[in-house]
């Protein structure tokens, strides 16, 4: 290169240009979860297919006896509901990766967010209700 080229210019990061009080390890931690959420659910989810779709007699046994008998075990209530949390933060992280990639102006991605933070906690919050308040007496 002479003296008389410029050199050519790249453009800043766009993480650069947040402001240095925002700068944080909260995308390092997302990624962790996301990777070791995603091996407890799939041991979890194919365990709940293995058990609800092939083993004694398949699809045709269950009815809500079966789901009584089934959350009157505290061992079926974790395990429903560590697939419950897990699944919906997982695919709300996921979720939420996609509208801060895709997303171009800060107002949209804040809307897309707010919405999608109420969704994750309306769904799981509402699935959590559900298992904690079963009751298998209904009249």
């Amino acid at each position: 290169m002479t003296t008389t080229e410029a050199p050519l210019s790249v453009d800043k990061p766009r993480s650069a240009t947040r402001p240095a009080a925002r700068r944080n390890n909260f995308e390092l931690y997302s990624w962790v979860f996301m990777r070791l959420s995603g091996v407890v659910l799939l041991f979890l989810v194919l365990g709940h297919m293995l058990i609800m779709l092939f083993l004694d007699g398949g699809v045709q046994r269950i009815n809500f006896a079966f789901v009584a008998g089934r959350w009157a075990s505290p061992f079926w209530q974790f395990w429903d509901l560590t697939m419950l949390w897990l699944a919906g933060l997982h695919g709300g992280n996921g979720l939420r990766t996609v509208i801060n990639d895709y997303a171009r102006s800060e107002t949209t991605r804040f809307w897309l967010r707010t919405l999608l933070y109420c969704s994750i906690v309306l769904t799981v919050g509402l699935g959590t209700l559900v298992l904690f308040t079963f009751d298998p007496n209904i009249s």
